[in-house]
Parts: C-alpha cells; sequence; structure tokens
C-alpha cells in the first residue's frame, strides 16, 4: 500500500518562506481538493443512496473515526436535528476518545482495537443500520477492527479514506478513496485530508437529508425554531410559501404549529376548504 498522505511535502524550508508565501502556497494546494473530490463523486453517489436506503427503512448512519476527520463528522452531525427536523439518533458517531471528549485530540486512542466494536454494540448496531468509517490514512486501527467485526455480523459499511488500496477501503463494502496528496506540512492530514472530509460529510448529510424529503424547493422547511434568528428566517419562508404576508400573523402561525412544513400544510388545507 502506498502511503501518500505521509510522502514529504513538494514544498521545502517552510520556516524560510514569508507570510504571503505560505498562505499562497496552502492555498494553491487547497485549490486541489474539489477535484479530488469531483473524482469520487460516482463512489459517494452510491454511498448517498445506500444510506438513504437504510434511512428510509428505519435504520441509522453511524461515522466511525478519529482524530481529525472522526471529529469533523460530529461537527456535522449535531447540526442536523436542527437543520433539519431529525430525530437524534438518526445520524451518529462512534469517536475514538468519546464524543465527550471532542475538544480533546485524544489520538492515542486511534489504537485501541475493541472500544469501537463495544461503542456500537452500546448503541445495538443491527442488519438494518450503516457504518461509515473515517481514516485518512486507510489503516486506523480503531476504525479497521470495527469494521471488521461489522462484516462479521453482515452490517453494511463504508469508509472514506485517503490513500489508495487501503485496509479499510477493502474491508468496506462501499468504499470512497479521496485522493488529495501529501500536505503542505508532511504528514499534517488534517490540512487537505481534511477540507475533503468535511466536503464531502457536506455532502453526503444535505443530499442525504433532500431525498428523505426534508427539503422543498431550496429551503430547510423542518428547521427547529431554537434562537430568533431562525425564527425569523423561519417566518419569512412561510411568508414566501403562502398566502400570509403580514410577518406577525406568519410568526404566530409557524410558532403555533412548530415548524415551516406544519404551518404550510394547515394552511393548504384551510384554503382548500374555503
Amino acid at each position: 500500500m502506498t502511503t501518500i498522505t505521509e510522502q514529504p511535502s513538494k514544498y521545502r524550508h517552510l520556516e524560510k518562506m514569508s507570510v504571503k508565501e505560505i498562505t499562497s502556497s496552502i492555498n494553491n494546494e487547497d485549490k486541489t481538493v474539489c477535484l479530488a473530490v469531483e473524482k469520487v463523486l460516482p463512489e459517494i453517489n452510491i454511498l448517498i443512496e445506500v444510506i438513504v436506503s437504510r434511512l428510509k427503512n428505519g435504520g441509522r448512519m453511524f461515522y466511525l473515526g478519529a482524530g481529525s476527520g472522526g471529529r469533523l463528522s460530529v461537527l456535522d452531525t449535531i447540526e442536523l436535528p436542527t437543520t433539519y427536523g431529525i430525530p437524534k439518533g438518526m445520524v451518529n458517531v462512534i469517536l475514538a476518545g468519546g464524543v465527550e471528549h471532542l475538544s480533546e485530540a485524544r489520538e492515542e486512542k486511534e489504537d485501541d482495537t475493541t472500544q469501537g466494536w463495544i461503542e456500537l454494540q452500546k448503541n445495538f448496531i443491527s442488519k438494518k443500520d450503516i457504518v461509515i468509517g473515517i481514516s485518512a490514512s486507510g489503516t486506523t486501527p480503531f476504525v479497521l477492527a470495527a469494521m471488521k467485526e461489522c462484516k462479521k455480523h453482515n452490517i453494511t459499511t463504508g469508509c472514506i479514506v485517503s490513500n489508495p488500496g487501503s485496509v479499510i477501503a477493502e474491508t468496506a463494502d462501499y468504499p470512497v478513496e479521496v485522493i488529495t496528496g501529501p500536505e503542505f506540512v508532511t504528514g499534517s492530514t488534517r490540512m487537505k485530508c481534511g477540507t475533503a472530509q468535511k466536503m464531502i460529510f457536506d455532502i453526503i448529510s444535505t443530499t442525504t437529508m433532500i431525498q428523505l424529503g426534508l427539503v422543498e424547493d431550496n429551503s430547510m422547511v423542518n428547521v427547529k425554531l431554537i434562537n430568533d434568528k431562525i425564527i425569523d428566517r423561519a417566518v419569512k419562508m412561510l411568508m414566501q410559501k403562502s398566502i400570509i404576508k403580514d410577518y406577525d400573523e406568519a410568526k404566530n402561525i409557524l410558532l403555533s404549529f412548530g415548524s415551516v412544513k406544519k404551518a404550510l400544510t394547515q394552511i393548504t388545507e384551510k384554503t382548500n376548504s374555503l
């Protein structure tokens, strides 16, 4: 296996570079990430179709990760219940060291070969679910060991890795190998690898939520009304999509039903009955 993510940076003597040279070089490297993601869109599309199928049939999705990639998956999933109104527990993360330690870099937990599967069992993992391993190297023991257990128990798996021909990709049913190349700082996979992972998480979660019917037109009609900014956005959304054009009236209706989707349904039914 070729570990591209650990190959030396093509830039030398970074300490001698000016601020302008450093930022320009990092930006040039970042420009390559979109192209790397574009190359694997067919694999991402297949993975999303499987995820949607599982969720529509009462299953759940679990990201399984460590390090920067695992932490980025947490940041993506924690916003989904608010943004799209899904129940907590539909999309989850099993993070090496525990989600409760998200702000700590507990990198030593990457080598734990038992805890990942233990945590999945605590969540009553079943054949209805799908587990997606996250590993820049494609070899992370925490991820690999748990995915092998999933395979033994006929649990569907996918993965997002950044090296070709990795053992994690070979283990996964639906692998995504996004090859971003050597990092600007040698081995610092929080950079291009992390950027690619974040982009793919956004693509997976957003496309999945749309496919589940939680977006209408281009609007998050199931957004939870948790603060003034979101309520204001939702009121304007309701006014745009209904016959209600008075702000205060729209706000009262919205708050009484709890979401734009429910309010629109009631307004439509009332209008049709007249």
